[in-house]
């Protein structure tokens, strides 16, 4: 009986160092993570660009000061605009927007025998604070307010003597959307309203007058957006 009671216990040792063993290389061996645990965070660069096609629509209305029944009209042209934006936040951003385009100018109404007073080019640098909406997946609509500071230049007369369009300031609000096709690539939708009403200084037949050139031209574009 004591020898089977030794055999006994010393299978039990055997058995019990054996399943140390076992542990101690389990322990030693890399614990595979379930995929599901783990979440990428993925830093997206707070400056976006936008490449557009843009229609600019004016509103077609002015006067000459002194002259009744005077109107004016401009001509609607299609550009290449592009804009830059700083993301603040997740829904904040301020967005500065680049382009030039020209204009005709058009005399109406009682001095529509003008026909083309004259020609100006026009560079409306505009600065936007926008609030984007973000709890619509891949849809990203917004909507901004800000200024706008237009420059006339290369300015040529026709039926005039002289045409001076005078830079200046003004409002500007917009509204539009991204589609994000992923993380960096999308396409874009944006109209824009621009208030822009310059004083003009204009000689006809020796006579120099002045007036308002009430452009205040719609934006409309589309083209792609790229978030770095």
């Amino acid at each position: 009986m004591n020898r089977k009671r030794a055999g006994l216990l010393g299978l039990l040792a055997s058995v019990g160092m054996g399943a140390l063993v076992c542990q101690a290389a389990a322990a030693d061996l890399p614990v595979a993570q379930d995929a599901s645990d783990v979440t990428v965070f993925k830093q997206l660069s707070p400056w976006q660009i936008r490449v557009r096609a843009l229609g600019v629509i004016t509103q077609d209305d002015g006067s000459v000061d002194g002259v009744a029944g005077s109107d004016l009209s401009f001509s609607d042209t299609v550009i290449p605009e592009l804009d830059i934006t700083y993301f603040f936040t997740d829904n904040i951003a301020a967005e500065l927007i680049l382009g030039t385009t020209y204009a005709k100018v058009y005399g109406e109404g009682s001095i529509s025998g003008l026909n083309q007073i004259g020609k100006t080019w026009v560079l409306p640098p505009t600065l936007t604070l926008q609030y984007h909406f973000t709890n619509f997946g891949a849809f990203k609509p917004y909507v901004g307010a800000g200024v706008n500071y237009t420059i006339f230049y290369s300015q040529s007369a026709d039926s005039a003597d002289k045409l001076h369009v005078k830079n200046a300031f003004g409002a500007a609000v917009q509204a539009g959307f991204d589609y994000m096709i992923d993380d960096h690539w999308g396409v874009n939708l944006d109209v824009k309203k621009i208030f822009m009403e310059p004083d003009f200084d204009v000689t006809v037949a020796g006579t120099k007058m002045s007036g308002k050139a009430e452009l205040n031209p719609w934006l409309i574009g589309a083209g792609i957006t790229y978030r770095f």
